[in-house]
């Protein structure tokens, strides 16, 4: 009994059920497969019709592609998997760090106020007003002339309740001009993990931060 020779559409039904959604999806057991599935239909060609040489081309080097996108589809899943450990190395170095994210309060340590903020030119003048919870004004540091950029202030607490410190405000301004200032808090990182494969940083103050809504890091 002779065997007709393999179709395209046979060969790709092949490929498909022994390369992507197979029992066995290793490289070297699908070439396995196809070879004594060829060597079958060589041994039971008709001798009268027999398998030409362009036949023969087109579906060795069917099967060399399939092998060929199983391995590289191997290797991209291996570099994925080194790639996503060496982020996870690099993020535990946060830890102790402060992230710069958008908001108006201000870090408390040791009796002094900490903040900052980002201008979008070059001010003349610069004031930084420390507020409490009912924007009572607490107390206010004149920064002088500052450049563009993220801009850092501190202000001593001296005998103000830590408890009442809540936000700041900036009045910034250049030749008689006010420069708009984009206010930032400084949350210190106390632990960093994956959520939903996604990485999220847990500050000191108990918030959840996402990687890509950091600004800076100090």
């Amino acid at each position: 009994m002779f065997m007709t020779p393999l179709s395209n559409s046979q060969i790709d039904a092949y490929n498909a059920k022994g390369g992507a959604v197979g029992e066995n999806s290793d490289p070297q057991a699908a070439q396995d497969r196809f070879l004594k599935l060829f060597v079958a239909q060589l041994n039971n060609q008709d001798p009268l019709n027999p398998l030409d040489n362009a036949q023969m081309t087109s579906q060795m080097a069917q099967i060399n592609t399939v092998t060929g996108i199983q391995q590289v589809n191997e290797t991209l899943k291996s570099v994925a998997a080194q790639m996503g450990a060496a982020s996870n190395l690099q993020s535990v170095s946060l830890i102790g760090r402060e992230a710069l994210v958008d908001g108006s309060s201000l870090r408390v340590d040791n009796g002094v106020a900490r903040g900052s903020f980002t201008l979008p030119a070059r001010a003349d003048a610069i004031r930084v007003d420390v507020l409490g919870a009912a924007g009572q004004l607490l107390g206010s540091v004149e920064l002088g002339p500052r450049g563009s950029g993220v801009q850092n202030f501190e202000w001593s607490l001296n005998g103000v309740d830590p408890a009442l410190v809540d936000r700041f405000s900036v009045s910034a301004t250049a030749n008689g001009q006010p420069v708009a200032a984009s206010l930032l808090s400084r949350e210190r990182i106390q632990a960093v993990g994956q959520v939903d494969g996604e990485l999220r940083l847990r500050t000191e103050s108990g918030n959840s931060l996402r990687y890509e809504d950091v600004l800076a890091f100090m």
